[in-house]
């Protein structure tokens, strides 16, 4: 089942990659597009800077004839898309063309320009001789202008829309992503009730009969101490059952010392557990008072223990901590087993997880939704070697802070 979430691992990657390949190459295709444009405005720009200067030196020429004014004076007014600025070498301006000047109410065609206009094309022409949009004409020699012109509307629109719309896929992505999630979340919440739900109920006919059976046990000549074995395997049932019907409804949360509620878990799990493994139990000399559901409590710890006797396999050790971190309870189980891979320390409590050739992996699964979501902490693998063991840590927020001066 491992090969399954190393999978999803590798195809979020390659998805991510293939992405990022996608986007690098439509923005090498729009920015080809925008310098394309670029080119023709500039050669359009070229072709009116000559316009201009065939209108210049139209008086001075010895056959006017032989130059189409009409055809001229169409070239300069056929531009309404291009802002121009044109100067002389001493910067003052001759013309200006396409410009979106603040005072609208100045009738330019009076060759008065009022200082609002004026301010702003010298602003504008200081701004387009910082940039290589420039065309030198040469009038006659020793005598030249300056046509500065600036990107037209569609050309800047055009350079901002692979951008503009870069954010707006991320933006769908992030949005049918993080939808597909929390269907997929509320999918699970629901089979994890229902299996739970549905087991709890399942097991309430066959220990309500066992319970029965109990009572009749001791009129049918069966020792006392037979009896009470066999009453806490079913009281055992009965917990279990108990614990499953709370899956999926708020628990009943009560101020109870964590001290003890690891100590009863260790307990019951000490005497099954092979010999071969000690199960060492080190309790903080405080009392940890927490806002917890003991009988869930104490179903992580169980889950956590078996992992360990699980990943020891044979001779080994386990070694239950509880102690004091600020305003937390923590909790650790280390075990001498075989480790976890760094790559599988979150992977390890996801549903169906599992290293064993039997088993379901859903122990882990429920010890995070349970201390987690019931009881507002944190569990994770706090450290692992591979060939020395693992170390899971459980952090519970405290009820009442314990002074550590």
């Amino acid at each position: 089942m491992a090969s399954i979430y190393d999978f999803r691992r590798y195809g979020k990657a390659a998805l991510l990659i293939t992405a990022a390949v996608m986007v690098a190459l439509f923005l090498y295709i729009s920015n080809g597009l925008v310098k394309d444009l670029s080119t023709q405005e500039r050669d359009r720009m070229e072709i009116w800077a000559d316009a201009t200067k065939q209108i210049i030196n139209i008086g001075s020429s010895d056959e006017p004839g032989s130059v189409d004014i009409d055809f001229v004076l169409g070239i300069i007014e056929r531009n309404t898309t291009i802002p121009v600025l044109l100067t002389d070498d001493e910067g003052n301006i001759l013309q200006f063309r396409n410009l979106d000047l603040p005072d609208k109410t100045e009738d330019i065609a009076v060759g008065f320009i009022s200082e609002a206009n004026d301010r702003f094309l010298h602003e504008k022409l200081d701004e387009l001789s910082s940039t290589p949009n420039v065309i030198h004409i040469i009038i006659s020699p020793g005598t030249m202008q300056h046509l500065y012109y600036e990107d037209s509307t569609l050309l800047k629109r055009l350079s901002y829309y692979p951008y503009v719309q870069l954010l707006v896929m991320l933006a769908f992505i992030a949005v049918v992503y993080f939808a597909v999630l929390s269907t997929k979340k509320a999918e699970q919440n629901k089979v994890w009730v229902g299996l739970s739900k549905e087991t709890a109920h399942q097991l309430g006919t066959p220990i309500s009969s066992l319970m029965a059976w109990m009572e009749l046990l001791p009129e049918m000549g069966i020792d006392n101490e037979t009896v009470a074995e066999m009453n806490k395997d079913v009281n055992r049932l009965s917990m279990i059952a108990s614990r499953f019907s709370k899956i999926g409804s708020r628990p009943k949360m009560e101020i109870c010392n964590l001290n003890s509620i690891v100590g009863n878990a260790a307990a019951y799990m000490s005497s099954r557990i092979s010999p071969k493994i000690s199960l060492a139990v080190n309790l903080c000399d405080r009392s940890l008072e927490v806002s917890a559901c003991p009988p869930l409590f104490e179903w992580v710890m169980e889950n956590l223990i078996k992992n360990a006797v699980d990943a020891i396999g044979g001779d080994g050790s386990i070694e239950v901590t509880t102690n004091v971190d600020g305003d937390k309870a923590a909790v650790e189980v280390k075990d001498s087993g075989k480790g976890i891979p760094r790559k599988n320390f979150k992977t390890v409590f996801n549903p169906g997880f599992t290293t064993k050739s039997r088993g379901w992996g859903l122990g882990l699964t429920l010890a995070k939704r349970i201390v987690e979501q019931y009881h507002g902490g944190q569990i994770f693998v706090k450290d692992s070697v591979m060939g020395e063991g693992t170390t899971f840590r459980i952090e519970l927020p405290l009820d009442t802070p314990v002074c550590t001066d």
